[in-house]
């Protein structure tokens, strides 16, 4: 034990009164302070309650008493912690952006339990809601109230995101917050929520992170969802499917939409003068690959007849090669032999060798589901959003240009030690992963 934290080793926490807040802003005093409340002793946590809640909103965006705070709102009895709650609302937001402050916020959030908590924390927030998703540190404040909040009483973060969804869905940290909105609502809400995306699909769709919503929305399943959204992208097919972003999203609806929707989505590449600007285009060429795949057998046999007289011009082309490939499977398929094209939706071992594989157009969105900024940072390298195979080589770029920024290297070794000493404990065991500072 060196001098500073030796100290402390002799006092009674009532000895130090009067210097209990100073106490909560120096490393080795805030090390003792979280050990006292560890200990659970009533009078030891009315001392340091007294001392602290006065100055809450100075305390939470501290570097050390930060750490206090989280310790503090643990062991409170709910009375104790709603005069916290009560303390930080009129700078919740300011501490909700704060780096230090973001932690002490989420646990807050975590430990809520009253509805007069419910209601100070909801009230202090719902009018930022937009700004907070935005921003690096105030987007995981959002998703700990969608974690732990009813859906019920995070309304307000499903009607402030539903009116933006576009400023929300176009942006890095937003379009992974609108995916967890999409999770955690019910029934009307959610269905509230997606006929707004699906409003403004055309936009969506056409921006790096915008597409991924619209995606996620194609992925669930849901045929009442889907369905509508699919058919908003009819009259702009053709546009859309030269477009990088975009024409992942065609190809998507082409694949999981009913059979009237798939119809009339192919039907607009059929034109011969369209088809071929198509076929010749680095991202379209792709949705007519899958149109082929995916088509019924009187609208394949149609595409594929328009798309012949083009063929020759197209077939040293590696696109070219792989449509004439699924071209000549569906004529040995009409003359019984081997290696034939399968029915419409069914993937023979033939077609998967041929279907179109496109890591060099893959957009990488960052998955931000953890529960503070740290372990975004670190925690988390790598993850990503939807499986885009380009993600390691993005987030290294994020990660680099961090590092070569002044003190860069410095700062990601304190997140990376910070994440290490300081986790998030559990309320049911009182058993705190967060360390001592």
């Amino acid at each position: 034990m060196d001098a500073d934290a030796a100290r402390f080793a002799n006092f009674k926490l009532p000895e130090l009164v009067g210097e209990i807040y100073s106490l909560c802003k120096d490393q080795h005093g805030c090390r003792y302070l979280q050990k006292k409340l560890e200990e659970g002793d009533g009078e030891n946590i009315r001392l340091i309650f007294e001392e602290t809640n006065p100055h809450m909103i100075e305390l939470m965006t501290d570097p050390f008493g930060n750490y206090l705070c989280q310790k503090l709102l643990e062991f409170a009895n709910d009375d104790q912690r709603t005069v916290l709650i009560r303390a930080a609302a009129p700078s919740m937001v300011k501490i909700a952006l704060n780096q230090h402050g973001t932690r002490a916020l989420q646990k807050m959030i975590e430990f809520i339990t009253t509805p007069e908590q419910i209601e100070i924390i909801t009230e202090a927030l719902k009018y930022e809601v937009v700004p907070l998703i935005q921003d690096l540190n105030g987007n995981h404040v959002i998703q700990k109230c969608l974690n732990h909040l009813s859906p019920e009483d995070a309304q307000f973060i499903f009607d402030a995101v539903g009116t933006s969804c576009v400023i929300v869905g176009t942006h890095r940290h937003g379009c992974c917050v609108l995916q967890r909105c999409i999770d955690h609502a019910t029934g009307h809400q959610k269905g509230q929520l997606i006929q707004y995306i699906t409003l403004n699909a055309y936009t969506l769709v056409q921006d790096p992170f915008g597409n991924y919503v619209v995606q996620y929305i194609l992925d669930l399943g849901e045929p009442a969802f889907s369905q509508p959204l699919a058919k908003s992208f009819l009259g702009h097919v053709a546009g859309l499917s030269r477009q990088k972003f975009s024409s992942n999203v065609i190809e998507k609806s082409i694949r999981t939409g009913d059979e009237i929707t798939r119809r009339a989505l192919i039907d607009e590449i059929m034109n011969p003068v369209e088809l071929e600007r198509l076929l010749r285009d680095s991202y379209a060429n792709y949705v007519v690959q899958t149109a082929m795949d995916y088509a019924d057998p009187e609208v394949k046999a149609r595409l594929i007849d328009n798309i012949r007289p083009i063929l020759p011009s197209i077939r040293h082309t590696p696109y070219g090669r792989r449509i004439s490939g699924k071209i000549q499977d569906y004529d040995n398929h009409l003359n019984g032999l081997p290696g034939s094209m399968s029915p419409p939706g069914v993937m023979s071992p033939g077609q998967l060798s041929s279907t179109p594989f496109r890591t060099s157009r893959s957009n990488t969105v960052t998955s931000y589901t953890s529960n503070s900024p740290v372990s975004h940072q670190v925690g988390n390298y790598g993850t990503t959003s939807l499986g885009s195979p380009n993600a390691h080589h993005r987030q290294q770029g994020s990660l680099n240009t961090m590092l070569a920024q002044p003190g860069g290297q410095q700062q990601m070794n304190g997140y990376a030690h910070g994440y290490q000493q300081y986790g998030h404990g559990s309320r049911g065991s009182r058993a705190s992963n967060m360390g001592h500072y």
